[in-house]
């Protein structure tokens, strides 16, 4: 693309922000030279990978550091048998630390698995036993560790020895009175390497010995006293093998390295690589920017769009289609009403989407990828080149049409402009013509009324307008599809204290078919206003109706509740008294077994009768009243004798004793109580759970059939904010759950990952979903969740 385009569209700014990002030089190089891509997939590939560092950043907080001092000119010197200086050891030993701890960073995010980050990462090969080698060698960039080598160690220890010794007999020497008046101060210092006292230049002779300096007055010598030469020589001769030590050491800790140049230029390549990409995440996370959906098709989307450079606490987000229904959009409306920043917002999101950086708006954006993007946006009249206005523009436009492919995406700022209106405008026509003709994609602003006619009257044409409000002479910045910008030139004048003669005498000049366009587009305004009212008022009673439908809901929940709690409550009850007769029968048949031999037999048989009676009453009424809420369960339509059988009403087995009359009416025994029964009120014995569990719900019975013909298997709800999005679930789960339904795709894109993150948690609390899981490859991956829901 034209580098041109790069600076009318401010993209350099964006790329010098996203620099920032990055503390590495080479990293930040990598971005001042980024370009857009032009191949859809790979534009795809960088756009995932920013997406994948966004999500990383969001579940893990701050990664370790990218900091890494580039030493591929040491570890390539290496292989060539030159040797890495102490330095550039400690910057590798850092690198390799830097390259594993940020693959420590990324694996320990359970979310990333099967990502391009994660497989990137995985690729940097663990060197700690390089960065150990070092570090047991070298301390810091000037000083190597005793116990590099045996050598070296015998070496200094030799040399603190014979430093030892020097000092001692220098201390000798100030300490003594015989030294005391010729001594300047009793110090020892050094001069260069060698140690030596000052003295006083009047006795200079006085001490045999070496003159090292004399102060700047001359009144002080520095000497070094005979007695301590040689052992400064010795000191200087272990220097020197100290130096041929640490040099050897150097070069076989070279050796070493260089066994690893592969695994280390690619771990140090692998740091810069992963530096960039969470740079682009970075940028996407201060930007609250979203992954846009790709398309070669020419096709922009883009919801709720804030340009990056402006403050985003002021800027306006503006929508903004383009080659779907239309191939060309013809923007009009005031100055300084915010076409031009349209113009740079679409071109701007087409460089950044191409260049893998996600773009300020709404998620279910979609951005298309060109050959080519060009603009001729602003005044670039020269003096020295003898260009006016409309020369400079024109300059351009002749470059744009002599390199204008199929797929480019042409923006033109006051196209025409700057010269007779009625030719300017005639020939913007003409130049959008042109470029149609080639297929581009065209969004060009203008103050012309003949574009505005020519966008109603052409097919793929549309009028766009950026919105004014003639009441605050204040412009609103937004962008309204559809609807051709009106001149509002008298209702400002007028508004500022205009004569109203003047204002009426300019309308009388105006020919009559522009008044008329004026007319249509204030009526359109006006219906346009109308129907945003209308809209308005509509949302507001959807979301008091959804919100009415959700406390519904919850009471709806409470008394299902309420009613299952007093359900239990009653049959505990029943139960208790069913108890009470089982206790009564048995004492009275105790007590028959007692008296049998006496004659209050008989009184003892009746009052057993009696209790048996009573006890089957109660039974019937328990049978009654329970058979009026349960669920219907599949009963036994006839029965053998001796078969066992299960009484739904007291939930207990119970034997058959007889067989059932016309009236389905027979006896069963249920321990020792011999009860009467009807056959609606026995199913199978030993009745499994799964039929319990069935007769259970009976709210989801009485709803089944209608549900089950209109639960889908998904739902999609990009585009919503997480309140509407949690409603949508909410509904989508309950109907499918009903509908028994076991697996169910929700569709929320992937976006910044808040839809996704708040859904999760949603359903995590859900009473009906068994578990839940991100979508796999081919099933829409991190933009979808797939549910599964428990058994009903």
């Amino acid at each position: 693309m034209n580098p041109k385009t790069y600076q009318t569209l401010e993209f350099h700014k964006i790329l010098k922000h996203l620099a920032t990002f990055t503390q590495n030089e080479k990293v930040a190089d990598r971005i001042l030279a980024l370009e857009p891509e032009t191949d859809l997939e790979t534009v795809k590939s960088l756009q995932q990978e920013t997406t994948e560092a966004t999500g990383i950043l969001l579940r893990r907080g701050t990664p370790p550091g990218f900091l890494v001092t580039d030493v591929s000119g040491g570890v390539l010197r290496t292989e060539r048998g030159g040797t890495m200086s102490m330095a550039e050891f400690l910057h590798l030993s850092r690198a390799m630390q830097t390259a594993r701890r940020l693959k420590s960073y990324i694996a320990e995010d359970k979310a990333s698995e099967e990502t391009s980050v994660r497989a990137l990462s995985e690729r940097i090969e663990n060197l700690k036993q390089v960065e150990d080698e070092i570090n047991d060698k070298i301390i810091s960039e000037d000083e190597m560790a005793d116990g590099a080598s045996p050598a070296l160690l015998a070496i200094r220890r030799k040399m603190k020895t014979q430093s030892s010794k020097v000092r001692d007999t220098l201390n000798s020497i100030i300490s003594s009175t015989k030294f005391q008046k010729i001594l300047q101060e009793s110090i020892i210092t050094m001069r260069g390497d060698r140690f030596v006292v000052p003295v006083k230049a009047e006795y200079k002779n006085e001490i045999k010995g070496i003159v090292h300096d004399t102060s700047a007055s001359g009144s002080t010598v520095y000497i070094e006293p005979a007695s301590v030469v040689e052992l400064t020589n010795e000191i200087a001769q272990l220097k020197g093998k100290e130096k041929e030590e640490m040099d050897r050491i150097l070069y076989e800790l070279s050796v070493f390295v260089s066994e690893f140049k592969d695994p280390i230029l690619l771990n140090i390549s692998i740091v810069y690589q992963l530096d960039f990409i969470f740079c682009k995440g970075k940028l996407s996370l201060e930007q609250k920017a979203t992954e846009p959906d790709l398309n070669d098709n020419g096709i922009i989307r883009i919801k709720a769009g804030r340009h990056p450079l402006l403050d985003k606490n002021r800027v306006v987000p503006i929508d903004i289609a383009l080659g779907e229904a239309y191939d060309t959009l013809v923007i009009t409306g005031p100055n300084t009403g915010g076409k031009t920043v349209s113009l740079k917002t679409l071109g701007l999101f087409t460089l950044m989407a191409q260049s893998g950086l996600h773009i300020s708006a709404s998620s279910g954006s979609s951005m298309a990828v060109f050959d080519n993007v060009f603009a001729d946006i602003g005044d670039e009249q020269s003096i020295e080149q003898n260009l006016s206005t409309f020369s400079s523009h024109i300059v351009n436009l002749v470059r744009i049409l002599d390199e204008v492919t199929p797929n480019s995406l042409v923006l033109a700022d006051e196209l025409g402009a700057g010269t007779d209106p009625t030719e300017g405008a005639a020939l913007a026509v003409s130049v959008i013509e042109y470029l149609r003709s080639f297929g581009a994609r065209v969004a060009a602003t203008t103050h012309y009324s003949e574009l505005k006619m020519y966008a109603l009257s052409t097919e793929g044409v549309v009028n766009a307008s950026c919105e004014f409000d003639v009441a605050t002479l204040s412009p609103t910045y937004r962008l309204l599809i559809g609807v051709p910008g009106k001149s509002n030139a008298f209702a400002i004048s007028k508004k500022l204290g205009l004569s109203d003669t003047i204002i009426e005498s300019a309308k009388s000049r105006i020919a009559e078919d522009s008044v008329k366009l004026e007319d249509v587009i204030t009526a359109l305004e006006d219906s346009r206003r109308q129907a945003e009212e209308d809209k308005r008022l509509a949302e507001n009673a959807s979301r008091d109706a959804r919100i009415f439908k959700e406390n519904m809901r919850r009471e709806m929940e409470k008394l299902e509740e309420k009613k299952t709690k007093m359900m239990q409550q009653a049959r505990a009850e029943a139960m208790a008294i069913v108890e009470s007769a089982k206790k009564q029968a048995q004492e009275v048949t105790k007590e028959l077994r007692e008296i049998k031999s006496s004659a209050a037999y008989k009184e003892a048989m009746e009052k057993s009768e009696r209790a048996r009676e009573a006890l089957r009453k109660e039974a019937d009424k328990i049978a009654q009243g329970a058979a009026k809420d349960r669920p219907r369960v599949k009963t036994l339509k006839k029965v053998t004798l001796g078969q066992t059988v299960h009484i739904v009403s007291m939930d207990t087995d119970a034997s058959v004793l007889s067989l059932p009359d016309k009236k389905g009416t027979l006896f069963v025994q249920a321990g020792i109580m011999k009860i009467k029964t009807n056959l609606n009120d026995l199913t199978g014995g030993a009745e499994t759970k799964e039929e319990k569990k069935t007769a259970s719900k009976t709210v989801a019975a009485t709803f089944k059939a209608n549900k089950q013909a209109t639960a889908a298997m998904e739902t999609d709800v990009r585009g919503m904010n997480l309140d509407e999005a949690i409603m949508v679930v909410d509904k989508f789960l309950d109907d499918c759950y009903l509908s028994s339904l076991h697996e169910v795709t929700i569709i929320h894109g992937k976006g910044t990952g808040v839809l996704r993150a708040g859904i999760s948690e949603f359903l995590r609390r859900h009473p009906t979903v068994k578990s839940y899981r991100a979508g796999r490859y081919g099933e829409g991956e991190t933009g979808v969740t797939v549910v599964t829901l428990k058994d009903k």
